[in-house]
């Protein structure tokens, strides 16, 4: 890459520029690429992608952000037409345990398997190897410690799955609303309290 000749000048707005570059990239980009690439500072990157979600709303596609990187994709009320028109089957339905898993993962990420595993209090193994090639998780590196454990975190299909924008979608998580479903669920009905 370092024989181009970056071009200088363009009839083209940052925002459009930073669009088309998005538009043609096999796979979520930094800000610092984009940056590199337009020859600007990452704040403007950051600007002119504000610019570009504040122009998709209400739109077929949007910028979705994962782990510091974005790229353009579909907006996910799309999903419906989108799989009814290229023919596909409706979204693959995960289980009970691997919606589980999935969720400590989206909310405890990074995260090791005997760290899901302890909060699950069944081997997770089958579910996290049936995640990894759905897609929806991945693995990130390895933690420090004995045995150094594999961390795992989510994927950007994870986000278009669920249809969320960004990890800051997520509902947040009200520990004492779950704990009180679980003793609803096991015929107890008393609130409980620390």
């Amino acid at each position: 890459m370092s024989d181009l000749i970056q071009p200088k000048h363009s009839q083209l707005s940052l925002t459009a520029r930073i669009e088309a570059l998005l538009f043609v990239a096999p796979e979520p980009v930094t800000s610092g690429q984009l940056a590199r690439v337009l020859d600007v500072t990452t704040r403007r990157i950051e600007k002119g992608l504000e610019e570009i979600e504040l122009q998709y709303q209400d739109r077929g596609i949007c910028i979705q952000r994962h782990d510091g990187r974005v790229r353009l994709t579909t907006s996910p009320e799309a999903a419906p037409f989108i799989e009814f028109f290229l023919g596909l089957e409706a979204t693959t339905q995960l289980s009970r345990a691997a919606l589980e898993t999935l969720a400590i993962i989206a909310y405890q990420q990074p995260v090791t398997r005997p760290h899901v595993d302890s909060i699950r209090g069944v081997n997770s193994d089958s579910v996290m190897k049936n995640l990894l090639s759905k897609g929806v998780i991945q693995e990130i590196g390895r933690a420090e410690g004995p045995g150094r454990p594999i961390l795992y975190s989510t994927t950007p299909e994870f986000l278009s799955h669920f249809g969320l924008i960004s990890l800051e979608e997520l509902p947040p998580l009200n520990i004492e609303d779950i704990i009180n479903n679980n003793h609803k669920e096991n015929g107890e009905t008393k609130i409980l309290k620390e």
